[in-house]
């Protein structure tokens, strides 16, 4: 687990149709996440805060989180794991996740991110599917936590409750041995550091294999267009198990030495309450969010003249909200960013520096990316213009940040990566003359609800087991406040008489709240094409 077979090359093609950067190529290290992160720290910035608890206001300096960081590599190494080992940290956004997730890196272990909404079913399942060896995690969701260790064969004395839990190690006795962080021998190109899960561009979710080299190179290509600077304070309430978090808000915080506010879930008097309270200067959010401080009653006439950036991503956002919280944060630049997980996730950002890029368009390739746009009916190339807007193809990315593939899955690999290089991001774009993006439509099947992944397929798969479900389909329909919801187009079982409701209880009790089904419909058949596959257009068309 620990290293891929070979590094993907960084993609440097030379045909007429490559769209570059505009920004010159920044110099990426070859070192470890750790190394890249914490070694360079000194002097004043030991001092500095690093974090604070939102709830509790309790703080962590920069130097605080480097001895935690080292602690915690050190008790990991010593439980006798290590380089090529897998372990899942399954926890909401406290400072515990950033010493923990940054401690297993720095013992040369993987770690595989669970949503902090995820069932025990679907504990259970990435357990599996990722090999881990352990499970970190918090007593509020060891409830979800217990019952997926349980299923997947995991050893209770391999669940760690950071907080304790009887039957269980916590972090302060995994620390009361005093272990120093062991020397790791690894290849930052090649040794995977993080194994989040994805739908990518259709199916159920897979381990997408992000090396350090990746993540190091995605901070460096977003500070370009987003710099953040070390007096910068960030509520930070996208969740860190999300690529989005993880990247933007944690790594690239610690890396300016900024502070980081974490809030373990998303309650708006809360958040806005502390934008006000520790006086905010940069929010990263999802669409969700920024619809909530443009448009809910509760955050007029608050004092958010402290923020000075916004930055909107893990969903479309169109230009009419950016405008609606622009007036609701008259002094910040309200912008949006594009990405996947299999891109750790940055390809695209409105730089703050460019006032003349619509917030409605997702930006602009960051450093070190090239683009291709094609046709997807006929493959071919579809060139950027030389003034206007392009015709609409798929978009193409190749850049030193795109994932080395699937977790055990060839043929997924192969499906989404081409190669030279290139990824397929399964959405449909438009470019202009200077360089702008614009999403239009997208080819995947990914349901977006509030910023989260949904794949229909799993859900399918699930409506599926019931025994009065004959057949089902689900697609995501437009939702003003989510993005979209789950609607689920189910055939009954001959002689059946379930309810809507009865599909959505059975659904809600073995997911995550956000995959809930939030529509059903009853139809006599789901349209197929030939060969089996769902004509979802046509669902749609309904």
């Amino acid at each position: 687990m620990s290293d891929t077979s070979a590094a993907r090359p960084e993609a440097s093609p030379a045909d007429s149709g490559v769209i570059r950067s505009l920004h010159p190529d920044v110099e990426i290290p070859d070192v470890s996440l750790y190394d890249f992160l914490f070694a360079p720290l000194a002097g004043a910035d030991l001092d500095r805060v690093a974090l604070v608890d939102g709830p509790t206001a309790a703080t962590t300096t920069y130097g605080e989180l480097r001895a935690q960081v080292d602690a915690i590599a050190g008790a990991f190494a010593a439980r006798g794991l290590g380089v090529g080992d897998v372990v899942a940290l399954h926890c909401p956004n406290v400072p515990a996740f950033v010493a923990v997730f940054h401690g297993l890196l720095r013992a040369g272990i993987t770690v595989t991110t669970v949503n902090a909404l995820a069932s025990g079913r679907e504990v259970a399942k990435q357990l599996r599917s990722s090999g881990a060896k352990a499970l970190v995690t918090v007593s509020a969701l060891l409830a979800a936590a217990e019952a997926g260790a349980e299923a997947a064969g995991t050893d209770p004395g391999d669940v760690v409750v950071l907080d304790g839990a009887d039957g269980h190690p916590s972090l302060a006795e995994l620390l009361a041995g005093g272990h120093a962080a062991p020397d790791v021998d690894l290849d930052p190109r090649t040794h995977l550091a993080v194994l989040p899960y994805s739908s990518g561009t259709t199916g159920l979710p897979k381990g997408v294999m992000l090396t350090h080299r990746n993540l190091v190179a995605n901070v460096l290509q977003t500070e370009a267009f987003l710099p953040l600077v070390p007096e910068d304070v960030i509520p930070a309430v996208l969740p860190f198990f999300h690529i989005y978090g993880m990247t933007v808000l944690m790594n690239g915080a610690v890396y300016q030495r900024s502070t980081l506010v974490t809030l373990p879930r998303f309650d708006l008097a809360e958040y806005l309450r502390v934008v006000e309270q520790h006086r905010a200067t940069v929010l990263f959010v999802a669409p969700p969010i920024a619809l909530a401080l443009a448009k809910h009653p509760a955050a007029a006439g608050r004092d958010l003249s402290s923020v000075r950036m916004l930055m909107s991503g893990a969903a479309p956002f169109d230009e009419h909200l950016a405008e609606a919280v622009g007036r609701r944060l008259p002094g910040a630049r309200v912008l949006q960013g594009y990405g996947m997980s299999e891109m750790s996730p940055v390809s695209h950002v409105v730089p703050v520096d460019r006032p003349d890029v619509s917030p409605g368009t997702v930006g602009m390739l960051v450093p070190n990316m090239l683009a291709r746009i094609v046709d997807p009916a006929t493959g071919e190339t579809i060139a950027q213009p030389e003034t206007g807007v392009s015709a609409p193809g798929e978009l193409l990315c190749a850049g030193p940040n795109v994932m080395v593939g699937y977790l055990a899955d060839e043929q997924a690999t192969r499906d989404t990566l081409e190669p030279d290089g290139f990824l397929h991001t399964g959405d449909i774009v438009t470019v202009d003359a200077d360089g702008a993006f614009t999403v239009v439509d997208r080819l995947k099947e990914l349901i977006k609800h509030k910023g989260y992944q949904v794949a229909p397929a799993e859900l399918e798969a699930l409506l599926l087991t019931h025994p009065e479900v004959a057949d089902a389909a689900v697609i995501g329909v437009p939702d003003p406040e989510s993005g979209e919801v789950p609607k689920a187009f189910v055939v009954r079982a001959e002689g059946s008489t379930l309810t809507a409701d009865d599909v959505q209880a059975f659904v809600a009790e073995q997911v995550a709240p956000y995959k809930k089904v939030r529509v059903v419909e009853f139809v006599e058949a789901v349209p197929k094409s030939a060969a089996g596959k769902i004509l979802r257009k046509e669902l749609r068309a309904r």
